[in-house]
């Protein structure tokens, strides 16, 4: 239960990260990197 909450604080975190980033320099979607890895 600890690792869900752990990951859903870093994907909060990375979502307003990304907010920010979109607000600031009007970066479209498509010209960001995006990480895909889901550990099993």
């Amino acid at each position: 239960m600890k690792q869900v909450k752990e990951s859903v604080k870093e994907s909060a975190e990375l979502f307003a990260v990304f907010s920010s980033l979109k607000l600031d320099s009007k970066v479209k979607v498509e010209e960001l990197p995006v990480v895909c890895e889901f550990p099993e």
